[in-house]
């Protein structure tokens, strides 16, 4: 596969859902200068009403919001509802207890649903370009 134009503008719909504000309106802004339209949500609940309302094309989830785990209930909820849909999870957990997950293997994919797990502070080019692969690859 060719590497992307520097400025190429991407077509879809992604969710975000994070508690931080400050994350969403980062997310939104790097998205929406890729072409992306972006809806966001600050909460599990709100999240699981969106993906149960709309079929997005890319999914970004926060791992802790309001409860420990709700990045894993709603990327198993994603999966259930559009197994196709990709989704990278977002965390700060390694940093905050050094607890490590990744996507390198498939049995840790396949506990955790995402197709690819970043560490929070995400760099602007390192979301860009994991967006970019999982929408080429879909």
């Amino acid at each position: 596969m060719n590497a992307p134009l520097k400025n190429q503008k991407l077509s879809g719909t992604v969710f975000v859902a994070d508690d931080d504000p400050d994350i969403l309106e980062q997310l939104r802004m790097i998205l929406e200068s890729m072409g992306l339209e972006v809806i966001t949500s600050e909460t599990q609940e709100k999240a699981e009403e969106l993906i149960a309302s709309r079929r997005p094309d890319l999914v970004i989830f926060d791992l802790m919001m309001e409860n420990m785990d709700s990045g894993f209930i709603l990327c198993h909820r994603m999966k259930q509802a559009y197994p196709d849909v990709p989704i990278i999870m977002v965390s700060a957990v390694a940093q905050d207890a050094g607890m490590r997950f990744d996507t390198k293997s498939s049995e840790m994919k396949n506990w955790i649903k995402a197709d690819a797990f970043l560490d929070k502070q995400i760099r602007p080019e390192q979301i860009k370009a994991e967006v970019t692969r999982l929408l080429n690859e879909n």
